[in-house]
């Protein structure tokens, strides 16, 4: 019984030496900076898809299994049905306004970021329409990193309709 509870308790303490003594994971550094450039030129490039009437370089921007998260609409869920929508805003604007896309802040880990955006809407004029707030989660694959989610916000106050006024009986 001795020499079992020997062997076994030698071999614990080789596994246990073993398990110690490995390397930890290396956790991948990001260069926070340089990230937020990268997607920076992103929100860029999506803008500039916009403000081309290009929904295919809009689209660009999402993975395959994104999920869009608009204003006043049901979520978009893939690439195909997020390019849709798209088509469909370019579409229906008759204005020739663009938009203008700011990262704001950018948080992330690993193969995984999170950027918080402002956007503002602008008349062909250069007049600012608009403006809201969006936050977009990116994971890194094949080497770049691809919007998976997406949701946004408006910050412009509604405009009130005017109530019609009653007409007034003639005297």
């Amino acid at each position: 019984m001795k020499k079992t509870f020997g062997i076994t308790g030698m071999i614990a303490a080789a596994i246990l030496l073993f398990t110690a003594c490995a390397a930890p994971e290396k956790k991948e550094v990001v260069d926070m900076d340089q990230l937020k450039a990268d997607i920076q030129a992103m929100e860029d490039a999506y803008a500039a898809g916009e403000k081309a009437k290009d929904a295919q370089a809009v689209a660009a921007y999402y993975s395959d299994d994104a999920v869009s998260y608009s204003r006043n609409q049901e979520p978009s869920k893939g690439k195909a049905a997020i390019q849709e929508s798209i088509a469909k805003n370019i579409a229906s604007d008759t204005t020739g306004g663009y938009n203008v896309y700011k990262v704001v802040d950018v948080f992330a880990e690993g193969n995984m970021a999170v950027e918080i955006g402002s956007w503002t809407e602008m008349d062909v004029n250069g007049n600012e329409k608009g403006h809201g707030h969006y936050m977009s989660y990116f994971e890194k694959r094949d080497g770049k990193y691809v919007c998976v989610r997406d949701m946004n916000v408006s910050s412009t106050p509604l405009k009130a309709e005017m109530p019609a006024m009653p007409e007034m009986p003639a005297e």
